[in-house]
């Protein structure tokens, strides 16, 4: 053991040491990345450049090599030059988090943009968050009602589940998310818009979730038009401010869409700083990125708090093999997958029963509902494997009593799973309406 005498010894040569220089030069320019010399910033950190004009702006450390340092700015560089001046403003990568975010919509740096005061503090805590020991978590052992009868009866969702709603563009993704926001039983509600259209933005805060869902919400909302490096502190502070509420023993629901835009915003870093690309263009960063973030989700230390996870996933050419869909399916508790086939037949919400699974729904669940349950599913996925078969009369009555039933039981099962936007139906609805058809 180190006796208290070398620690002081210790302690004074740490103070003895040479400060870190807190100001350098701007060398070059490459594309998105900056490039500074004469000045020592560990990465995170967050630097000021100052202009010709007697301007400035901010930018993040993303990298190094030797004595220089690479920066990522959060605005547009213009009316930089050769010789600007970098100061460091902070050395961590750090956030504040509060009471009075709730019902405010941020930015990815904590700044108001629904026009009000900047919120109080209370706390200010790593961007990195703390890593829970999996023997300390509790366990998801309580259904939570999201409002939505498919996902209630046949996909069931417990407190501190991380799930995945995956689907192209345009079937259906940001409105069964909406519906969720509003039904969805949870004490807080923390919602990041992370690299969607700013349209998207004002219509999701001002028509999907209103007023009275805004009361119980915290929005972190960093549009497409901004840089990769606010994308993603941006999906930071939302993890962030989840976990804060979560360690005060709330039932929290976490909404991020999207994680391609995520993921796209670190392919944008990696590449900049000279990472290699690998499957479709994303570097090696990327599928380290998405686990981590997934990970700071879930049931909080024995039991206390939970933080149940909604992520979009955008697959690409509804491609369900994609690099990104791939990763996140195998880091999370479950998927709800869309359809585009029952999209364009204007059958929402287009959930397609065929890829979408809950991993804890035996957990949550008693016997007889979960025999329920497979058997609409069994019914729903061979009518949809004998379709063709069935609609040009090839397929004989009475070959396959399950498929006959399947065929007889068809406009239950496409009523069942129907739900129009306005409509919510609870755990006790949902259980009536699926015993009256299986």
């Amino acid at each position: 053991m180190m006796d208290f005498s070398s620690v002081v010894e210790t302690v004074c040569s740490d103070l003895k040491s040479p400060a870190p220089e807190r100001t350098g030069t701007l060398v070059r320019v490459v594309g998105m990345t900056l490039e500074a010399r004469g000045i020592l910033a560990p990465v995170g950190s967050l630097c000021r450049i100052e202009t010709t004009n007697h301007e400035s702006f901010d930018a993040e450390v993303v990298g190094f090599h030797n004595d220089i340092l690479y920066l990522m700015p959060f605005t547009d560089p213009s009316g930089v030059s050769p010789g600007a001046r970098v100061r460091l403003i902070s050395a961590t990568a750090k956030a504040a988090v509060g009471n009075a975010q709730l019902g405010r919509i941020l930015d990815g740096l904590g700044q108001p943009l629904d026009g009000k005061p900047a919120p109080a503090s209370d706390k200010l805590l790593g961007l990195q968050g703390l890593i829970i020991n999996p023997m300390e978590r509790g366990s998801i052992d309580s259904p939570l009602d999201v409002g939505v009868k498919t996902i209630n009866g046949l996909l069931t969702l417990g407190r501190g589940q991380r799930v995945g709603l995956m689907a192209g563009s345009g079937v259906g993704k940001s409105v069964l998310l909406g519906m969720m926001t509003k039904y969805t039983d949870a004490d807080i509600v923390v919602i990041g818009l992370i690299g969607e259209r700013g349209r998207e933005v004002k219509e999701f805060i001002t028509e999907t979730l209103g007023p009275e869902g805004l009361e119980k919400s915290i929005v972190i909302a960093s549009p497409a038009n901004e840089s990769p490096v606010l994308r993603l502190r941006a999906t930071m502070l939302a993890h962030l401010v989840a976990e804060y509420w979560r360690d005060q023993g709330k039932n929290v629901l976490l909404l991020v869409d999207s994680m391609t835009r995520v993921a796209h915003a670190q392919r944008e870093i990696g590449l900049a700083v000279g990472e290699p690309p690998t499957s479709k263009g994303y570097p090696p960063s990327v599928f380290a990125l998405l686990p981590k973030l997934i990970e700071r989700s879930g049931v909080g230390r024995h039991g206390h708090g939970s933080i149940t996870a909604i992520y979009t996933v955008l697959a690409e050419g509804d491609d369900r093999s994609d690099p990104i869909i791939d990763i996140t399916r195998a880091s999370l508790d479950g998927q709800v997958m869309l359809s585009r086939e029952l999209a364009d037949a204007a059958f929402y919400p287009a959930i397609d029963l065929t890829g979408s699974v809950s991993r804890v729904m035996n957990q949550l669940v008693s016997p007889e509902q979960l025999k329920r349950a497979n058997h609409f599913r069994r019914l729903w996925t061979l009518y949809q494997q004998n379709k063709d078969l069935i609609q040009v009369g090839a397929y004989e009555q009475g070959t396959n009593p399950e498929l006959d039933e399947a065929i007889q039981k068809r406009p239950q099962l496409e009523a069942f799973m129907r739900q129009d936007e306005s409509e919510r139906f609870d755990t006790e609805s949902t259980q009536n309406a699926l015993n009256g058809v299986v």
